[in-house]
């Protein structure tokens, strides 16, 4: 067992903001120790410290796309905690809109090797501690674009289909061994990504027109990113395998 205790232990990639960030916070509202694991340490070092500090988890700095560095980062949660339970793998690039013409073969490779790569990366690292525990739960971040795509988001579109495919495939992989694996399509949110995916970042008009495809009439929260998740993780969903929960405000209906 790790230095810090036998506690239930949960890694969330893309943890510095967005909905990384509010995943963190849950996990450790509900007693989870929390790797934080981010490519930006110091972005990461300050979300830590709103969690309460080094009590409630730790800074991971990684590259998700890094097969190293992410080997690396997961070597420290098995020396530290010597288990996982949970991992999250939340960390993703938007897409500015492009026409298919237009997409240059380096914005793809970005976008897949983030999106789609350190997704596989992720499972691969937590796996082997995953199945030294008895089990645990793997929760992906898609995105309702996966099943409503916008015009001109053609490769982050293709990412998040890869990241359900995915999700799908190794659920049927590790179901029988205690290993639960599911996602989340979000919709859009009121995140610090939302611009990324604006053609003219600062526009209002750009916000309003994402707002406007939600029928809730509104932008998801991340917290209701991170409630869905603290379900997944939790015993409520033992059954819950290879599922695609979507929060999205019925955009994908």
């Amino acid at each position: 067992m790790g230095q810090d205790g036998p506690q239930r232990v949960a890694v969330v990639t893309g943890a510095a903001s967005g909905f990384g960030k509010a995943i963190a916070r849950r996990f450790a509202a509900d007693g989870y120790w929390v790797g934080l694991l981010d490519r930006n340490g110091e972005a990461a070092e300050a979300a830590l410290a709103e969690l309460g500090g080094p009590q409630h988890g730790a800074v991971l700095v990684a590259d998700v796309s890094d097969e190293a560095q992410m080997e690396a980062a997961f070597q420290v949660v098995a020396s530290r905690w010597g288990r996982l339970d949970v991992l999250v793998n939340n960390a993703a690039v938007p897409q500015r809109p492009t026409p298919i013409e237009a997409l240059s073969s380096a914005e793809w490779d970005r976008i897949m090797a983030v999106n789609v790569k350190g997704v596989f990366l992720g499972m691969k690292m937590a796996v082997p501690l995953m199945q030294a525990n008895g089990g645990g739960s793997i929760i992906n971040i898609a995105s309702v674009a996966a099943i409503r795509p916008r015009p001109g988001l053609n490769a982050y579109c293709a990412s998040k289909a890869a990241v359900i495919g995915l999700t799908k495939a190794v659920a049927l992989e590790l179901a029988a061994a205690g290993i639960r694996v599911n996602c989340i399509a979000p919709g859009p949110a009121d995140t610090p990504m939302l611009p990324g995916f604006m053609a003219d970042p600062g526009s209002e008009s750009g916000r309003q027109a994402f707002i406007a495809s939600v029928p809730l009439g509104r932008l998801i929260r991340p917290e209701e990113i991170a409630a869905a998740a603290a379900y997944l993780a939790s015993d409520e969903a033992a059954a819950v395998i290879g599922a695609v929960i979507s929060v999205d405000g019925g955009r994908h209906v």
